[in-house]
């Protein structure tokens, strides 16, 4: 009988040794004469564990990690593929409270399945959300997704029905849709744990989007630092092509849909939705202006539907569930789960999937254990670079769009980043300002310079020149750069700044400053 081990190939866990480890286990079984099969998997998200190592065994799937390749002859000598007990033994995974307390739809079969088995796809619901489109209206399906009450997991949280609708609604020779992979936020890495764990739920939801708005071609745009993402997805197509749920005849004879994968220069601004379609179409990533929107003009001025992989990776559940099973999960107008990506100065940084309205204390404290230096926890900036920085005393807000925003913050891609009590939030602050103008495209003002100016004058107020007047500067060039800003990435780039001034005033007081030093 042959025991399958499953070694993940997640880039989080080829950074610390998966290849070797399972490299190991091919040997030693070998030359114990050991009947196995090495199953590379995606990550379970359990990253302070990597790499883990997981078999099959009478009593379920029973994890060891994190494993080193050394770990292997011990292991295996110590009846691993029977479960056997040993130091890095963690019990069966899916019993494991870590994951007992998650709320997986998404992120269902990631980690669990060879992502690159269809068979194992299909074998845990995979097609069954596309199957169940194809029997329904082009009009039926889109509405499943504003019954959903799904909303748009890049950012903005714009409700995705309503994009779909109208691009739908549009009248064109060709439509396209586009899957924004440019994961440039930091503390994000939820795009490349689909792209590496679960591809093809990704192409499926992208063939049920096409189906629904009417588009013949689709393409998505991957940031050039995810290589194995890419490896994972290349492949993925192809055997989706082979398979035939996506190609010449993916919706029937002669209705096709074609997909492509195309690797972005590395460049944050392409998170961008019309900055993205620039660079698609092979020009320099500026931002368009809005009117038109990409709905209705988009890539090479025809109706394109641009989702986050999050959002398009949702779909297929939507869809072969329904609308309402979706949306039980969640609160108030946040509906069904996020995939939230905890790191930073965190015990146990990894990803939970979790319904609406989870706090986020209990995210970092509950799932996250804390800070790993075990000092106190005093600041978290939740959404990315360009999200808010919220003090201790905010942990408890429920994690939903429109409390983060009542509370002058955002949920963004669902990436929180824990600092403790040694974080100078004024450092900080010149951080967003030099983030937002190494970054920004320069098409307008308010971001190209603000951002120049703006790390200027916090340069000014560290050293404790002119602090008052330097500090009522800020506000005012803050002000200019959220009005004034063609993008979100100017508009948003005041959102850290004021909240680190208006949460942490004592590091912008020199002598606090100063006694803090010492």
């Amino acid at each position: 009988m042959t025991t399958r081990i499953y070694v993940p190939r997640d880039a989080a866990a080829l950074s610390v040794g998966a290849n070797a480890v399972a490299e190991s286990f091919r040997r030693e079984a070998e030359a114990r004469g050991l009947s196995v099969e090495i199953v590379r998997n995606g990550s379970r998200g359990m990253f302070w564990l990597e790499p883990l190592v997981e078999v099959e065994t009478a009593q379920g799937r029973v994890g060891y990690g994190p494993v080193a390749a050394r770990d292997v002859p011990a292991l295996l000598d110590a009846g691993m593929l029977e479960g056997g007990a040993h130091a890095l033994s963690l019990g069966v995974i899916e019993q494991l409270d870590w994951m007992k307390r998650q709320q997986r739809l998404t992120f269902a079969r990631i980690g669990v399945i060879d992502p690159l088995s269809l068979s194992d796809y299909c074998a845990r619901d995979g097609l069954k959300g596309l199957k169940k489109a194809l029997t329904l209206t082009r009009e039926d399906v889109v509405d499943q997704v504003l019954k959903s009450g799904l909303r748009g997991r890049g950012g903005a949280g714009f409700p995705a029905g309503i994009k779909w609708k109208t691009v739908q609604g549009a009248t064109a020779d060709r439509k396209y849709v586009v899957c924004n992979a440019d994961e440039g936020d930091s503390g994000t890495f939820a795009d490349r744990m689909v792209f590496e764990g679960d591809p093809f739920m990704l192409i499926e939801g992208m063939a049920i989007a096409a189906y629904a708005v009417g588009a013949t071609k689709g393409f998505i745009y991957l940031r050039s630092e995810y290589p194995h993402a890419a490896d994972v997805m290349g492949q993925a197509i192809r055997l989706a092509e082979q398979a035939g749920f996506i190609g010449p005849d993916a919706f029937g004879r002669g209705k096709a849909f074609d997909l492509e994968l195309r690797i972005g220069a590395g460049a944050y601004i392409c998170g961008e939705e019309t900055s993205l379609l620039e660079s698609l179409e092979g020009k320099r990533a500026l931002v368009r202006a809005k009117p038109p929107l990409p709905a209705l003009s988009g890539l090479f001025g025809k109706p394109t539907l641009i989702n986050n992989v999050l959002t398009l990776a949702a779909i297929p559940y939507i869809l072969a569930e329904g609308a309402q099973a979706y949306a039980d999960y969640g609160m108030g107008r946040s509906r069904g789960t996020l995939p939230v990506q905890l790191g930073g100065n965190v015990a146990h940084g990894g990803l939970i999937e979790l319904a609406f309205g989870i706090s986020l204390r209990e995210v970092i404290e509950g799932f996250g254990g804390g800070t790993a230096s075990g000092r106190p926890i005093r600041a978290v900036q939740v959404g990315g670079p360009l999200g808010a920085y919220l003090t201790e005393r905010e942990l408890d807000l429920p994690m939903d769009y429109e409390t983060l925003a009542a509370n002058h913050a955002m949920l963004g891609h669902g990436g929180i980043v824990v600092f403790d009590d040694s974080v100078d939030m004024a450092k900080m602050a010149r951080f967003a300002f030099h983030f937002c103008a190494k970054e920004s495209c320069g098409k307008c003002t308010p971001c190209r310079i603000g951002a120049v100016r703006g790390e200027e004058t916090i340069d000014k107020i560290i050293a404790g020149r002119n602090v008052e007047a330097n500090l009522a500067l800020v506000r005012d060039l803050c002000d200019v750069m959220t009005a004034g800003s063609l993008c979100a990435h100017g508009g948003l780039t005041p959102m850290p700044v004021m909240s680190a001034i208006e949460r942490f005033p004592e590091d912008f007081v020199p002598a606090e400053r100063k006694t803090a030093a010492e």
